[in-house]
C-alpha cells in the first residue's frame, strides 16, 4: 500500500490561534470500510514512526495478525509535525515559499487529533471501532477520545500517560539541550542539527530501554577489552540510522508537543478529563518502563469509567510496546471478545 496524501483547503487553526495554510496529511489505509461502517481500526503511531504501520507494527498488524486488513479498515496517519509527508518544520511555507525550519509554529498533541478529525472526515470515518495507540500514539488517542467522546467505542492505551511527567520533560529538554549544542541547527538547512540529533537518539534510548535490555544484547563476552565496547557501537549506531531517516526540526517540534500533553488542560481536573471518555478502554502498563512508568497507565484506568488495567511483560522496557507483540495479541484480543460478549458498550453513532 502507497502513502496517499490529503490536502487540506481550508486554514487549520492550531490551539496556540496560529494558523497553518495549505496543510497536508499523509496516510495510509488497509482493508476496506464495510456496509455497517463498524470496522475501523485507527493506529495512533509514536514519536519518530510514520503511516506505515503493517511495518513497524508487525504481529499486531498483519494478514496472519490480530488486525487483519481483510477483515478491518485500518488508517495510520503522520502525525503533524512530523517528516513523512504531513505538514512539518521541513514543509513549504506558503508566504516565504522556503520550508519553516524553527518557523515552525508549536504544536500540541491536541492540534495532531485535530488533523487527525479532518482526515477521518474525508474518509467518511464516522465511528472507531478501536482507536489504539503507543507512547506519543498513546497521548493522541487519549485525547481523541476526550475530544470526541461518542466517536470512539474502544480505546486501547498502551504505555502511555494523562499528562507528561517531569522525568519525561526532563528526558526531552535533554534531547533538544543536545540538537541545539550543533551549531548547524540553527542554520536552517535539510540537513541541520544532525549531530546533536545522533546525540539526542542515544539519550532516548537510554529511557526507552532497560539495564536488562542492555545486558542481553550488549554484554561483552571478551574480559579483555578495555575499548570499543558493543554497548557504546550500538548507541552510535542507533544515532546514526535515525539520522538517515528524520530530521532534527521535526524532533525538536514533537518532543515539545509531547511536553504539552495534559488532558485536565482547560478542562478544570484531570479526573474530570479523563471521566467524559465513553470508550470501552484498556490501558497496558509495562512493568519495568522507565519513561512512562506503570503508574501512569494505572492511573488512567482509575479515573476512566469501567476502564480495564493490564500488565505486559518485557526485557526491553518502554520499547515493549512495539516488540511483544504476542502478548499484546492476546490482551487485546481477550479484550475485544470480552467487549463484544459483554455488550459494554454498543457502536455509538457520532453526537
Amino acid at each position: 500500500m502507497s502513502t496517499l496524501t490529503y490536502k487540506h483547503k481550508k486554514t487549520f487553526k492550531l490551539e496556540s490561534g496560529k494558523r497553518i495554510k495549505a496543510l497536508e496529511i499523509a496516510y495510509e489505509t488497509y482493508g476496506t470500510l464495510n456496509a455497517e461502517q463498524n470496522n475501523v481500526i485507527w493506529v495512533c503511531h509514536a514519536l519518530t514512526a510514520n503511516s506505515t504501520v503493517l511495518d513497524w507494527w508487525k504481529g499486531l498488524f498483519g494478514e496472519n495478525d490480530l488486525f487483519n486488513p481483510k477483515d478491518h479498515f485500518i488508517v495510520c496517519a503522520n502525525i503533524l509535525g512530523s517528516c513523512y509527508g504531513t505538514t512539518g518544520p521541513l514543509s513549504t511555507h506558503t508566504i516565504t515559499n522556503n520550508p519553516y525550519y524553527l518557523s515552525f509554529p508549536t504544536i500540541t498533541i491536541r492540534d495532531m487529533v485535530e488533523a487527525h478529525k479532518i482526515l477521518a472526515d474525508h474518509l467518511g470515518v464516522k465511528n472507531i471501532k478501536v482507536l489504539i495507540g503507543g507512547s506519543l500514539g498513546g497521548q493522541q488517542a487519549l485525547e481523541w477520545s476526550i475530544m470526541s467522546p461518542n466517536k470512539i467505542e474502544n480505546l486501547v492505551l498502551i504505555a502511555t500517560n494523562a499528562f507528561h511527567s517531569p522525568w519525561g520533560i526532563a528526558f526531552n529538554e535533554s534531547q533538544r539541550l543536545a540538537i541545539s549544542t550543533d551549531r548547524t541547527f540553527y542554520a536552517n538547512t535539510q540537513t541541520g542539527g544532525l549531530k546533536g540529533l545522533k546525540t539526542a537518539r542515544s539519550i532516548a534510548l537510554l529511557s526507552y530501554r532497560t539495564y536488562e535490555a542492555y545486558a542481553l544484547t550488549q554484554l561483552e563476552s571478551d574480559h579483555l577489552k578495555t575499548e570499543n565496547f558493543r554497548a557504546a557501537s550500538y548507541q552510535n549506531y542507533q544515532g546514526e540510522k535515525l539520522c538517515k531517516r528524520f530530521n532534527a526540526y521535526s524532533y525538536w517540534y514533537l518532543t515539545k508537543a509531547m511536553d504539552s500533553h495534559n488532558v485536565a488542560r482547560d478542562r478544570k481536573s484531570l479526573k474530570n478529563a479523563l471521566q467524559q471518555v465513553k470508550a470501552n478502554t484498556l490501558t497496558i502498563g509495562i512493568e519495568n518502563d522507565v519513561l512512562f512508568p506503570i503508574e501512569e497507565q494505572k492511573l488512567i484506568a482509575e479515573n476512566i469509567p469501567g476502564a480495564n488495567f493490564k500488565t505486559l511483560k518485557s526485557d526491553y522496557g518502554h520499547d515493549g510496546f512495539l516488540i511483544e507483540t504476542d502478548q499484546l495479541t492476546q490482551i487485546i484480543g481477550n479484550f475485544l471478545k470480552d467487549s463484544i460478549n459483554k455488550k459494554i458498550i454498543p457502536l455509538i453513532k457520532t453526537a
